[in-house]
């Protein structure tokens, strides 16, 4: 009688701990042991974005996928008490890291994973081995006009005014956009992602949890000079890939990294916000590849191939 394993060949693991009173969900995949990536997920997401690549790695590297607080599987404490802020993220991110032991790693951020990632590493430099970026913004010219309403008008005054034309981000037509935009092939997009976001969306105060920090992300704005400056000082090993027609980042924001990061590799994608949706294959064929020519994480990994 076959009996399943967690140490099967790409499977997936689904665990919680607890972190200052919250119980955080995370996804978890591959051999302890192994070489350790992070993946840090975006919006309106959760780490079921990357659900798909953790089995595609998972004979590759030991892989953590946290969802924040309010985001997916975990806990959502009451905005009215709790401070949905990407300090705050970050602060829980960073340590849920240490206790899970991800101390030293690869690090895989898009969209709201570079604010809290970018964050996470700055505090501590020694904790990142190199870097995936995919469509996560840290330059003034990689703003889409979508981002017009937060930035002409809630970020310089939150009124219920202002606010208002922002729920339409969190309805479910835009939803489903946000996942569909400017991939050539949607039928390559599964529904369930869209569908799954909306579940999570229609409990009681998630929609004040997203608004929150839509109205926080003024302050990622504020620290670009700073992770820029990180970014140029460190030098970190780095692979983009970069959606060319995401609906939130332009594609100058993606060729902005190359100014601070001018040995990095970057692939342009024919795709939008999410393209891992349609771009797996070619993603993750190529980190491995990047991850496996570096010279000062030369591992068994590679000798074995």
């Amino acid at each position: 009688m076959f009996t399943p394993s967690p140490k099967s060949n790409g499977m997936v693991l689904h665990k919680t701990t607890e972190i200052a009173g919250l119980k955080i969900f995370y996804r978890e995949a591959g051999t302890p042991g192994a070489p350790k990536l992070v993946l840090l997920h975006g919006f309106p997401a959760s780490s079921y974005q990357y659900r798909n690549l953790l089995s595609r790695l998972a004979s590759k590297f030991h892989l953590v996928s946290p969802d924040y607080p309010g985001f997916g599987n975990s806990d959502m404490p009451d905005p009215k008490t709790y401070e949905y802020s990407f300090d705050q993220t970050s602060a829980v991110v960073e340590a849920f890291l240490a206790k899970v032991g991800f101390t030293t790693f690869g690090l895989y951020v898009r969209d709201y994973g570079g604010p809290v990632g970018f964050r996470i590493v700055e505090r501590h430099p020694e904790w990142l081995e190199w870097l995936i970026i995919q469509n996560t913004n840290a330059y003034e010219e990689g703003f889409s006009p979508v981002w017009d309403g937060l930035r002409d008008a809630y970020w310089k005054g939150k009124t219920a005014e202002t606010e208002r034309p922002l729920e339409a981000f969190l309805q479910a037509d835009t939803v489903k956009t946000v996942y569909t935009h400017g991939h050539p092939n949607p039928e390559l997009i599964s529904p369930d992602n869209w569908n799954m976001d909306l579940h999570f969306l229609a409990r009681p105060d998630a929609k004040r949890v997203q608004l929150d920090f839509f109205y926080d992300y003024r302050k990622n704005v504020e620290l670009y000079a700073q992770w820029q400056a990180f970014l140029r000082r460190r030098q970190p090993s780095t692979i983009i890939f970069w959606g060319q027609d995401d609906i939130f980042f332009t594609p100058a924001g993606g060729e902005a990294y190359l100014r601070d990061l001018p040995k990095a590799e970057i692939h342009r994608l024919k795709s939008g916000h999410f393209a891992l949706e349609d771009c797996l294959p070619y993603s993750t064929e190529n980190m491995v590849a990047f991850y496996e020519s570096l010279p000062q994480v030369r591992t068994p990994m590679s000798a074995s191939r």
